[in-house]
């Protein structure tokens, strides 16, 4: 039985609505370690290190297909609640043709910009020419990027999770499968799992366009459009908090190498970013949850449905605080297995790594409702406080957190930086949900 956003919501279906969106957030983290699995194994320690120093540079351009999908979900969900569909479709036509333009441009930016980026974050020698020889390549498929985290909230708002579930699904099997081929079997190193990565970004982006552009049964279809810079402006405050947690993101992993590179070097990026790669894997749980369910919140407020908003917000907290027990649990015995499959070849490296990661694996007791709050408060349309959540939980806090730690507690300073972080950032989402609660009325 189709669900659809101005359904009641029970706990069931609340789940079985949003368990597309998890599955597929999961899946896009998986496909996203297995470079770094192949890479580690077969190139060595040094490729992996110069992949996970590179990184956070490439993932600050993907921001705008996050912000604009995000953004943009909460401003055409609520303009389907007010009964407006025409209208809906042309917001989010525009919003997928500015995102087309966009990663044009970014891509000839980044690619420019990619040595000096490289030199700036620490890398030198052979680091630096792996960094440019894997962003070079992945930089080419950006607008494929782009468009996929656009994509994974619009089809959501479409009432069509599966669609995006299975896009996601189709680059990631293709990502995998030339993983194995490319950097295992003809032994291409870090320019064959670049390569994977791009085709898989490109597939995911292509696919949804193919889908919109044709006529179908879902709520949205790409079709002409005039350009509404208030309707872009909207979406881009909305989606604000969004960009500025991705960007956020990115530079604090940037200083995180920094300080790594200090205390631990070259290993100590190397064990960072295993934590990374297994981060998204378990935080992908709560982001997939807080995207899935934030276009019905966007509906039932667009609609005035204040009881169905109010019954909302408590089902998804009291989900929340279960899967929140049950990963950090999960995080703290898998630890030594996730890690020995990254760096089990490295015995000191391994421990360190163990060590670091169940000491960060305490974070997802609390970060999942910092996530869902920065999302609950976009779908209302309010990118402000939004933002204000998400710049001081994933940049404030954690710059503070990971310059003044580590002068206290030495390298474990830095692992503890984020659990210090996520927990001033409860204190901030709380006190935003009971101050504006008489506002939207969902308390």
């Amino acid at each position: 039985m189709k669900i659809q956003l101005s359904d009641h919501f029970t706990y069931g279906r609340l789940l079985r609505f949003t368990l597309p969106s998890i599955v597929m957030m999961i899946f896009t983290s998986i496909y996203g370690v297995v470079d770094g699995i192949f890479v580690s194994n077969y190139t060595g320690k040094t490729a992996f290190a110069a992949l996970n120093l590179i990184m956070p540079y490439l993932m600050v351009f993907g921001t705008l297909g996050f912000m604009i999908g995000t953004g943009g979900t909460a401003l055409v969900s609520m303009t389907l609640g007010m009964g407006d569909r025409k209208r809906a479709n042309e917001i989010f036509s525009m919003l997928v043709y500015v995102s087309i333009l966009g990663g044009i441009v970014l891509t000839f930016l980044s690619v420019c910009f990619l040595r000096p980026a490289a030199r700036a974050l620490g890398a030198t020698g052979q680091m630096l020419e792996d960094c440019v020889s894997y962003g070079s390549i992945v930089l080419l498929a950006l607008t494929g990027y782009i468009l996929q985290y656009a994509f994974q909230s619009f089809c959501v708002t479409a009432e069509k999770p599966n669609l995006s579930l299975g896009m996601t699904v189709a680059a990631g099997v293709s990502n995998m499968v030339l993983d194995a081929l490319l950097v295992a079997v003809f032994r291409w190193g870090l320019a064959g799992a670049a390569v994977a990565t791009a085709i898989s970004q490109l597939l995911g982006g292509v696919i949804p366009i193919v889908y919109f552009a044709r006529p179908n049964d879902s709520l949205l279809r790409l079709g002409k459009c005039r350009f509404d810079g208030a309707a872009l402006l909207r979406a881009c405050t909305n989606g604000s908090s969004e960009l500025m947690s991705s960007l956020s993101m990115s530079v604090v992993s940037m200083l995180y190498n920094y300080q790594l590179i200090k205390y631990a070097g070259e290993d100590g990026i190397a064990a960072y970013g295993v934590i990374m790669y297994v981060n998204f894997i378990f935080a992908a749980i709560f982001i997939g949850f807080s995207v899935g369910s934030a276009p019905i919140t966007g509906y039932h407020y667009g609609a005035g449905n204040y009881g169905e908003l109010r019954g909302l917000l408590r089902r998804s907290l009291c989900i929340l605080a279960g899967f929140s027990a049950v990963i950090t649990l999960a995080a703290a015995l898998l630890a030594s297995p996730l890690a020995k499959i990254f760096v089990g070849y490295d015995r000191v490296l391994l421990q360190m790594t163990v060590r670091a990661f169940r000491i960060y694996a305490l974070s997802f007791l609390v970060c999942g409702f910092n996530i869902f709050g920065s999302s609950f408060f976009t779908a209302l349309n309010n990118g402000l406080i939004s933002a204000v959540i998400s710049f001081l939980r994933t940049l404030v806090c954690q710059i503070a957190a990971v310059m003044l730690l580590p002068l206290v507690l030495g390298l474990d300073g830095i692992w503890w930086s984020v659990v210090a972080a996520e927990l001033a950032a409860l204190i901030l989402t709380g006190f935003f949900l009971i101050k504006y609660r008489g506002r939207y009325h969902y308390a």
